[in-house]
Parts: C-alpha cells; structure tokens; sequence
C-alpha cells in the first residue's frame, strides 16, 4: 500500500509545478486587468467636444486657437484617470511651481470685511501693447502670463490665508462676486472676459457615492472646518457674530460640506435656510449676464462635478453666441496635465487654453 501511494506521488507532482504557474499567470492577469481598467488606459485620447453656436466670433476663435480642436493627452500611464488627475493636482499643484514675486493689496469692504489679491506684474510687453490684467490663481500660469505680457491678481478666499485675519464675522462663498467686483474697480485696467471656469453649485450630488464624491465631500469638510477654526476668534468670538456656541458644536460634527454650509455658512452671509443660500450663491443666477467672450471648460472625468451639471454650461453655449463650451474626456478637476508616459509637464492644457483665448479675445475686440 505504502509503495502505491509513493508511485502516486511520484505520477501527480511533475504535474504540480505547472498548475501554480497557471495560478501566477491568472493572478498577474487579474491584476493587470484591474490595472488597465481603473486607469483607462485603453480610452482613446480625442479632441474636446465643443458646444457654441456657428457664428462669425465662434468660428475666428476656433479656427485661432487651434488647441482647442486638437487632441488633449494626458500622460500615458495615470493621465486617464480623473482621481490621480485631481489627487495630484490638489497635493502639489503644477510641477516644478515657480515662485513669482508679486505685491498684497488690501480692499476695505462695506461690511468692515477686508479682501486680498497679489498682483504680479507683466515681465514683457504685451503683444496687444495694452496693459492687461487677468485674474487667475496658480502659480505656473501666473509664470507664464507674465512672460506673456499680462498682469496677474490672484484674489485671496476671505479667511483661506492663515496669516491674514478676518476683520468681519464671515468668510469666502463661491458665490457672489462682491470681492471680485470690488477688484475690478480697483484694478480698472482689469480683463474679465477671461472667465475660464465657473464652480457648479449641487451638493446634493455630492452626497453620493458614485466616482467617489462623497470621499472627496468628507475630506473637503474637514479641510473647510480646519479653515474655519483657524479664524475662530473672529468668527465666534466677536459681539456683532451671528453664530453661537452650540453652531461651534454642530462644525466639530460636521462630515459633509452641507452640513457645514447649513448650520454655518449660511449665517455667515443672513440666510434663513439652506435651500435659499443655494439659490443665492449659484452662478446660474448670473452667468448668463455676461456679454463678453466666454470660455467655460470641464472634464468628462471631472470626479467632484456629476455629469447632469454639465449641461449648464451646455445650455449656455447653446443659447448664448458669446459662450463656448470645451469639454474634455479626461483632466480631472483642475488636472488637464500633459505629458508622454509617466511625468507631466510643467504647464497644463487648461494654462495654455486658457491665454491661447485671451489673446484672440483681446485681437477680435
């Protein structure tokens, strides 16, 4: 019995070796599988989709900033994924970031608030020969428009910079343009039909789960609470403050941006319910007054903005013949990195779009 069971062992283990090289292949499979599709790497790279109406303007811009037609790739390797686009974008903004020297200016405002912006001169002579100013707050592109002859002001969220108190009980909102008016009249030479973004007010949807938004509204939460407790004495502790002690317990709570917006935000700037201080702070309500050239863009792959939000902008361009909506399939929120395989340039598409724009703006007008 003993001889037959070895003369077995002996029949079944050549056998062996080969069946745990099929598991390793399976494995290496799988996980590259994994790989390939939670990167994209098998997307194709395709020129934006863009939404305007044929008319003399669109046509010039489009023809004259060819960027915009031809294909947007990304890097190779991660360029496809909207996370890593966002993720790396959030943590160390542009590559090798360049340090520009620029100059604080303070605005006293009618509420006793006082609002920043740096403002970076042109380091040549614009194309134009005018004296241009764009508004704008990333420190490559600022860089990079000063090298090609704008001024730049980079306007500062009420209550972001930690070494600039409050002076009125209220922080930043997204949405009135009380301080970027304000920078407009100072600045009187100022060029606001750059408007290259616009922030999209829902965050019902950013409640859900789907591409991960409701990760990304806990670490925006936390990120805001931090802000906002930085300024604590300002804004709790001053007599004219329309928040309480028990509002201070309710933001330790908080895990959502809503919940932040609801129980302090929305005192901050004297609104009675949620819903009313969405209504008031959305662009939608204002948006649609701009007269000027407008370029507005977002990512297909744009993890924070859900996909029914981008016909806002759609439905602008559609109906509006100064506005002009690029949509790109891959870039993230705020990515739009370039690159071959694995390192992305220093200067991103949207940067690049975005003056490539302005300069025509500036020639047809």
């Amino acid at each position: 019995m003993s001889a037959q069971v070895e003369a077995d062992i002996r029949t079944i283990s050549p056998e062996m070796p080969a069946m745990f090289d099929g598991m390793k292949l399976a494995a290496v499979a799988t996980v590259l599988y994994v790989i390939v599709q939670s990167l994209n790497l098998k997307c194709p790279t395709v020129s934006p989709d863009i939404t305007c109406q044929d008319t003399p303007l669109s046509r010039y811009l489009l023809k004259s900033c060819p960027i915009l037609t031809k294909e947007y790739i990304p890097p190779l390797l991660w360029g496809k994924s909207g996370h890593l686009q966002t993720v790396l974008y959030g943590k160390m903004g542009r590559v090798k970031s360049p340090k520009p020297c620029g100059l604080r200016k303070y605005l006293p405002m009618s509420d006793e608030a006082t609002a920043t912006f740096d403002l970076f001169e042109p380091q040549s002579v614009h194309s134009t020969g005018e004296d241009i100013t764009m508004k704008h707050y990333i420190r490559t592109f600022v860089d990079y428009s000063q090298k090609q002859g704008y001024r730049c002001a980079v306007l500062n969220h009420l209550g972001e910079l930690p070494n600039i108190e409050l002076t009125s009980p209220r922080m930043f909102t997204y949405g009135k343009p009380r301080v970027t008016s304000m920078l407009v009249c100072y600045e009187t030479s100022i060029l606001v039909k750059n408007n290259q973004t616009v922030g999209y007010k829902a965050q019902e949807t950013f409640l859900q789960w789907d591409q991960c938004r409701r990760l990304y509204n806990f670490l925006m939460a936390d990120n805001m609470k931090k802000i906002i407790l930085s300024h604590r004495a300002s804004l709790f502790g001053i007599s004219c403050s329309k928040m309480e002690p028990a509002d201070l317990s309710l933001l330790y709570m908080a895990t959502s941006l809503m919940q932040i917006d609801d129980n302090i935000m929305r005192k901050f700037h004297g609104h009675n319910s949620i819903k009313e201080y969405y209504e008031k702070e959305s662009c939608v309500h204002y948006i649609h007054n701009i007269s000027v050239p407008l370029l507005l863009m977002n990512s297909s792959d744009d993890p924070l903005v859900h996909q029914s939000l981008l016909t806002i902008p759609r439905t602008l361009a559609e109906k509006k013949q100064n506005v002009i909506f690029a949509l790109t399939l891959h870039g993230g929120h705020l990515g739009f990195f370039e690159g071959t395989v694995l390192f992305p340039q220093p200067l991103s598409w949207m940067d690049k779009v975005i003056v490539s724009y302005e300069k025509q703006c500036l020639v047809q007008h």
